[in-house]
């Protein structure tokens, strides 16, 4: 196909990646960021084991998992891997084909793993086989594997059980560079036929990664209620009050376990509902203050610069989804 497509001699933009390297100009997702951002969230929920579910020959899986390789052992870890065996050459197509129907390889692999574990799989449609896979041998998900996937599919995120954290794309940004270059090849100027690597958006935390790796009744207490909790103001005395703990053993347990303190987990929770708010709606500040835990605007604003570096506004210029409506999000 690459050849046929070559042969008609008109401008193309490759937006898979698959096989046509050094033949067309193409974008892709920077594979580096998406390992960052599944295992960075792993280890901040205290996950130590890392596993990683792919499809073998399936080069967007392959890349991910030799990033993810190289970035935790950089932590001091290793990866755990399992790539169904697909057919010798086979085309992505048939390696992810190949992956689907290997059930109880997969039950065995996952059988096998030293658990608590944190696990990325290479795409969503994969992490809904390792989500059902688990049920199938009472492998419960997440206390004693989580799990990660790549697209943030609007229908299977949603509909996994439990619901599934994926690493979005910036397939917006992506359409975009490629509109733009595309533009420039049929104005006649030439473009070097590269691959261009866009990061990763952000990831969207769902159920399936919902828990810490921690036997301690009264720690995953007060865990579950500064998550549940965060948004509408609360304080580390509440926090404590709350368990109930004392103040001293809350901040000791929280360095043990997370290595950050309750303030710090508090401040990070209402840092990413703020950006998800003003990347995702329109809302005015005011509201989202209000719905962050914060009575006024200002305050909302001058935290969210203290951690950021930039005034809310100007990051919402920046990284707006001009494709979604409020009428689309439920706030």
């Amino acid at each position: 196909m690459v050849h046929a497509i070559e042969d008609l001699g008109i401008p193309v933009i490759d937006l898979r990646c698959w096989r046509s390297a050094g033949k067309f100009p193409g974008f892709d997702t920077d594979p580096v960021s998406v390992v960052r951002l599944a295992v960075d969230h792993l280890r901040d929920r205290g996950y130590s084991q890392f596993g990683f579910c792919g499809f073998g020959g399936a080069n967007y899986s392959d890349r991910r998992l030799s990033e993810m390789r190289k970035y935790v052992r950089s932590l001091g870890h290793d990866v755990v891997a399992y790539e169904s065996p697909g057919p010798v050459h086979a085309t992505t197509f048939d390696a992810e084909q190949s992956g689907m129907l290997d059930e109880q390889g997969l039950v065995r692999w996952l059988k096998s793993l030293k658990k608590p574990i944190g696990v990325l799989a290479c795409n969503d449609v994969r992490a809904q086989q390792l989500l059902n896979a688990c049920h199938a041998c009472q492998i419960h998900v997440p206390d004693e594997i989580a799990v990660v996937g790549v697209d943030n599919d609007d229908v299977i995120c949603p509909l996994c059980s439990p619901p599934l954290t994926s690493v979005e794309p910036n397939t917006h940004q992506i359409g975009y560079e490629a509109a733009a270059m595309l533009n420039t090849m049929m104005a006649g100027e030439a473009v070097l036929a590269d691959i261009t690597l866009v990061p990763a958006r952000r990831i969207v935390v769902r159920g399936s990664t919902d828990s810490i790796p921690v036997d301690d009744a009264e720690f995953t207490k007060a865990y579950r209620f500064i998550r549940e909790n965060a948004c509408r103001g609360v304080s580390v005395q509440d926090v404590a009050d709350a368990v109930p703990m004392s103040r001293r053993s809350l901040e000791r347990r929280m360095r043990t376990y997370l290595d950050q303190s309750p303030s710090d987990l508090i401040a990070s929770i209402r840092l990413a509902r703020i950006k998800e708010l003003l990347e995702t709606t329109s809302q005015p500040l005011k509201k989202i203050a209000r719905l962050t835990g914060f009575n006024y605007d200002e305050h909302m604003a001058k935290f969210f610069k203290k951690l950021t570096g930039v005034p809310p506004g100007h990051y919402r210029r920046k990284h707006r989804l001009e494709s979604i409506t409020d009428d689309d999000l439920e706030i």
